[in-house]
């Protein structure tokens, strides 16, 4: 009697490949930022050691090596990677974050994964919602008015004052639907969202990009195209997401 052939075992997971799995969403600097922090907290790429090269980091990735780079110079800012160049060159893992001026100075009390994501749901649900029932109501002149003149504060605001800015701009969009209770619950997360963005730095091409998507989630809104809006609404929250849980996870 013939042997069937023997089962061979599962190969390995390799970690690392789970870990700059390719990126699907439409936020790839954003994803990028959190996948490579993510090897590193998870020890997958450890102090002292260099990442994979750029061009095969960004094959991994599934993203253009422009914005791998965009996304390394700003962990460096951080105080995360250490860029060198030359023919030794390479990114590397400093040993420890350190301060510098792109980096939060405030030192945060510790933070839960569940409180984080509790958060996170919980201003998804609302402004998800909100900006779908916002874009479904009747714009007067003023609340346009007002919603555009929020969307160019934003885009005209220094560094030191964008979130403001951006809270404002979220606010604003909430307060169209007319629901003073949903203001007020949406408020009392964007408070709690602020004091999380607060331990995270600011990164440039970040914000380009939340600014292109503020413009597509008030456009929405002013044609009265609510799946649109939350469409637009939810790359955006996606996106802050993933720098959230990137540095604070």
């Amino acid at each position: 009697m013939t042997r069937p052939p023997a089962l061979r075992a599962p190969s390995p997971v390799d970690s690392a490949e789970v870990a700059f799995r390719p990126i699907r969403s439409g936020n790839a600097f954003e994803e990028c930022v959190e996948r490579v922090l993510s090897a590193i907290k998870l020890g997958l790429v450890a102090s002292g050691e260099r990442l994979p090269a750029e061009r095969d980091l960004a094959a991994r990735l599934g993203v253009s090596r422009v914005t791998l780079r965009d996304a390394l110079r700003s962990l460096a800012d951080a105080g995360w990677l250490d860029v060198r160049r030359g023919r030794h060159g390479g990114t590397f893992v400093l040993e420890r974050s350190r301060a510098t001026p792109g980096r939060p100075t405030r030192r945060r009390p510790a933070l839960s994964i569940e409180s984080l994501e509790d958060t996170l749901a919980l201003r998804r649900v609302l402004e998800l919602g909100a900006v779908e029932l916002a874009a479904s109501r009747p714009l007067g002149k003023a609340a346009e008015a007002a919603l555009l003149a929020a969307l160019e504060d934003t885009g005209s605001a220094r560094l030191d004052r964008y979130r403001i800015a951006d809270s404002r701009l979220h606010l604003a969009v909430i307060e169209l639907t007319g629901a003073p209770s949903l203001v007020a619950a949406a408020a009392d997360v964007r408070m709690r969202v602020n004091d999380l963005l607060d331990g995270i730095p600011l990164l440039q091409r970040n914000i380009a990009h939340s600014e292109e998507q503020h413009a597509r989630i008030v456009r929405a809104i002013r044609r009265g195209q609510p799946n649109a809006a939350r469409s637009a609404m939810s790359e955006h929250l996606e996106g802050t997401t993933a720098l959230l849980r990137g540095f604070l996870s």
